[in-house]
Formats: C-alpha cells, sequence, structure tokens
C-alpha cells in the first residue's frame, strides 16, 4: 500500500511516523510519501495561493502548483486520487476495504478557503469528508483516513486485533480491562476470568448490543436489520 499525501504542511505529519502507523512504514508494510505542494509552484516566492474571483473571505489554493505536483508522481493516473473536503462524501469504517484494494492512494489537503474548482475537476476522482463539520486544512483528516486504511493492510496488526472491533458488524466494542483486578473496589466482572470462554464471547457480544443500543441506536438498527436478514435465510 502507498498513500502520497500532497499539503502545504508537510510538517504537520510527524504522528505518522510514531505507533503502529510508524512501524509499518519503518518494516516496509506501508508506504507513506509527504509531499510538499509548493515545492512545485511557478512562483519565486513559493506562493501556492491567491485571492477568489468574485471576491470573499480569505485565500485560495491556486490550480498550478497542485496540478503540477500530481502530474509529476501519477503521470499514468494509476493511483486513485482523493480530496479531502467537507463537501465530500463522510467516510466510514466500511469504505476501508475498498481503498485496501487499490495499491496506491493520493490526498490532496485543502487549506484555507479551499481549492481552484478546476483542478479538482481536472485531477480528482473523489472528494471524502470525515464528519460534518470544518478544520482549517486537510491534514488532520488525512492523516485519519490513512491510519483507518493502514491498519488493515497485511501484517501491520495482528488478525485478532481486528476481529471485534468497534463497526465491526454494525456494533460498538464491548468494555475491557486489565490488572489489576480490583481497582478502587471495582472489580471486573466474573465472567472475564471465569476461563469459560464461551460465556465469555456471550457476554462481550451482549454488552456489545446494550452500549450500542444506548450510545449509537441508528448503528444498532442496522445491526437487528442485518441480524433478521441472516435469520431468514
Amino acid at each position: 500500500m502507498k498513500v502520497d499525501i500532497l499539503t502545504l504542511f508537510p510538517e504537520m505529519f510527524v504522528p505518522l511516523k510514531e505507533s503502529i502507523i510508524g512501524r509499518a512504514t519503518g518494516e516496509g508494510k506501508v508506504q507513506i510519501n509527504i509531499i510538499d505542494i509548493r515545492d512545485y509552484t511557478l512562483d519565486k516566492h513559493r506562493k501556492c495561493d491567491d485571492y477568489p474571483f468574485g471576491g470573499g473571505a480569505g485565500m485560495l489554493m491556486m490550480a498550478q502548483p497542485i496540478f503540477d505536483a500530481i502530474q509529476a508522481i501519477d503521470p499514468d493516473h494509476k493511483a486513485i486520487r482523493i480530496y479531502m473536503s467537507p463537501k465530500g462524501k463522510r467516510f466510514e469504517q466500511k469504505m476501508v476495504s475498498k481503498y485496501l484494494k487499490c495499491e496506491r492512494i493520493i490526498l490532496l489537503c485543502g487549506h484555507y478557503e479551499g481549492v481552484d474548482q478546476r483542478v479538482l475537476d481536472e485531477c480528482i476522482d473523489e472528494e471524502l469528508s470525515i464528519g460534518d463539520y470544518v478544520l482549517t486544512g486537510g491534514e488532520l483528516p488525512a492523516m485519519v483516513v490513512t491510519d483507518a486504511i493502514c491498519r488493515y493492510v497485511d501484517g501491520v496488526l495482528a488478525g485478532e486485533s481486528l476481529k471485534d472491533e468497534s463497526f465491526t458488524d454494525n456494533l460498538l466494542e464491548y468494555p475491557q480491562y486489565t490488572r489489576p483486578q480490583d481497582f478502587r473496589g471495582k472489580k471486573v466482572p466474573e465472567v472475564l476470568v471465569s476461563g469459560n470462554h464461551a460465556n465469555i464471547d456471550k457476554w462481550r457480544r451482549e454488552q456489545a448490543e446494550l452500549i450500542t443500543a444506548k450510545k449509537r441506536p441508528d448503528l444498532y438498527r442496522k445491526y437487528k436489520r442485518a441480524l433478521e436478514k441472516q435469520n431468514k435465510k
């Protein structure tokens, strides 16, 4: 899996060098390239933004540096090109499997008031949003999408770690506990120290259902509908 991230602020991506994703890149399981759009501007002062036609507050990222950057790294359009935008389709867990099938992904980070529409029309395949709110730029969303996808690349995490995560089967994850068994008078549920794995699995499923019904009734309804369909087969 190769991810190219185009940004005006490459220094923001230090977190991707840490923890699980950092280890995965170090071991060659994923390749993440941070590309400075300013390296492709024709302006001697490395300027990449200007005032929008028609007026309005703020500055707009110019088409030329973005276009040239994308053409330089993906001249044959073999990668899927994604613009991180509040106007995009909302990124969800179920979409991860789709992007895992791609050998290469390019993520364009907007900033300021956004990006000249012409370069989006010319170069971008999809627009993605991580939620219904506006951020100062696309850098944080690009990190979110990169992390969410790369952690599922073969060998990055153990299979067991991925099996019962939140959003698997439209359920949130069950509560988890570690040592000590008694913390400030609050004890780990007896079933988890019973050694009876069938009862543990049952308890975890029940807890996942209860938590999802309480915190995300929308997900719980999807879960129940899927369960009803499965039972009818």
